[in-house]
C-alpha cells in the first residue's frame, strides 16, 4: 500500500514527490507513474534548446513557497535541476506505464490505481499531468502523406534553410519562430486575430522586432481553410481572397494543449464548464484525489513555480486530512 502516488513526472509531479519526502513520506511509500520513457518529457520534446524557461511566464510572481525553486533557466539547466530531485530525494519513477482508471473504495477510503502493466493501492493520488500532453490539432483535415512535412513540434526533425509556416498566436508559436529564424530558416506566422493577445510582453517583443527586421511574415486575421499535397510539400489554402495559396517546406503548428478531460471525467472529477471543480489545497470533489501543476491553473497554468508551488500546497492538504506527515 503506497501512501501517495503521482501520476505524471513532469515539474509538478516531481516537486509531489519532493514535497512527500520533506513531510516525512519514506521513499518506498511513494510512486510516480509516468507513461513517457523520461521525465519532463513536454519540456524535451516541445522546448527549443535555446528556449528559456521562465519562472514567472504567464505573469505568476516567481515565489517559491515550498521545497523546490527556480530562476530563469535554460532548458538544460531546468532539466538537470529536475534529475537532481529526482536523484536526491529518491523517487520511484516507473517510466512507460500508463494509467487508465482509478477507482475509489469508499470503505476502505483507500484508491485503486490501474495501469496497462499494474494494480497499486494508495491512500492519496495526486494528478500532475500536464495541458500539453496531446497538443491541440486544427478542424480541418491534414493530409497523411505530409505527416513529416506537418509538425507540432520543432525537435522531432531538424528544420533548417527551409520555408517554414507557424501557426498559432501564443507564447509557443512566438518561441518557435525565434528559434526557426536562428536556424536561416525562412519563417512565416500565420494568427487569426489581429493582435498578439495571449503572448507575455518578451515574446510579444521579440515577435515584433522579428517582424519589424523582415525576418518574420505576420500574416495576421488568417485562417487557413485547407492543406493539400502539392508535389510532396505542404500547401496552404487561406480562407481570406486577400492571402493567395502558398507552398511551404514544412507547417509548424503552436495551438496550445488541452486537459485530458475525458480520463477525469471518467474517473469522477466534476467539472464546471472547462475547468475541473477544485477545492482547498486543489483537492478534487472525490476525498484524497488532487489535481496540481497546470491541471490546477487552468488557462493560467505554464508557470513552472506555479507547478512547484501547487504541491507544497496540495501536500499540506494531504498531511492535513489525510496522512500522519512529520516534516523534515
Amino acid at each position: 500500500m503506497f501512501q501517495i502516488i503521482i501520476i505524471g513526472a513532469g515539474p509538478a509531479g516531481i516537486s509531489m514527490g519532493v514535497e512527500a519526502r520533506n513531510f516525512g513520506v519514506s521513499e518506498e511509500r511513494i510512486l510516480i507513474l509516468e507513461k513517457a520513457h523520461e521525465h519532463s518529457f513536454t519540456i524535451k520534446k516541445y522546448y527549443p534548446e535555446t528556449k528559456l524557461v521562465t519562472a514567472n511566464y504567464k505573469g505568476f510572481t516567481p515565489t517559491c513557497t515550498g521545497v523546490m525553486c527556480l530562476t530563469d533557466s535554460s532548458k538544460h539547466e531546468t532539466i538537470s535541476y529536475l534529475d537532481k530531485a529526482i536523484e536526491d530525494h529518491k523517487l520511484n519513477v516507473n517510466y512507460n506505464e500508463t494509467v487508465y482508471k482509478i477507482d475509489k473504495n469508499n470503505s476502505t477510503q483507500t484508491f485503486t490505481v490501474y495501469t496497462d502493466k499494474n494494480t497499486y493501492q494508495t491512500v492519496v493520488v495526486a494528478i500532475a499531468v500536464g495541458i500539453l500532453g496531446k497538443p491541440n490539432k486544427p478542424d480541418y483535415k491534414l493530409p497523411a502523406s505530409l505527416k513529416n512535412k506537418i509538425l507540432f513540434d520543432i525537435t522531432s526533425f531538424e528544420i533548417k534553410n527551409s520555408k517554414v509556416l507557424v501557426v498559432g498566436g501564443g507564447d509557443s508559436a512566438s518561441e518557435y519562430c525565434q528559434f526557426l529564424v536562428e536556424e536561416n530558416n525562412n519563417v512565416t506566422l500565420s494568427y487569426r486575430r489581429s493582435e498578439f493577445n495571449r503572448m507575455n510582453d518578451i515574446n510579444k517583443e521579440s515577435l515584433l522586432t522579428l517582424a519589424n527586421d523582415n525576418k518574420v511574415r505576420l500574416l495576421l486575421n488568417s485562417n487557413i481553410k485547407e492543406i493539400i499535397d502539392y508535389d510532396g510539400k505542404p500547401e496552404v489554402i487561406f480562407e481570406e481572397t486577400n492571402y493567395n495559396n502558398e507552398t511551404f517546406d514544412y507547417i509548424v503548428y503552436a495551438l496550445g494543449g488541452s486537459t485530458p478531460e475525458n480520463f477525469l471525467k471518467m474517473i469522477g472529477i466534476e467539472f464546471n464548464g472547462p475547468n475541473p471543480v477544485l477545492t482547498e489545497g486543489y483537492e478534487t470533489n472525490i476525498p484524497g484525489l488532487f489535481l496540481i501543476g497546470d491541471l490546477s491553473a487552468g488557462k493560467k497554468g505554464g508557470s513552472i513555480i506555479w507547478a512547484f508551488n501547487s504541491a507544497n500546497t496540495a501536500m499540506r492538504k494531504i498531511c492535513e486530512n489525510y496522512l500522519l506527515c512529520e516534516r523534515k
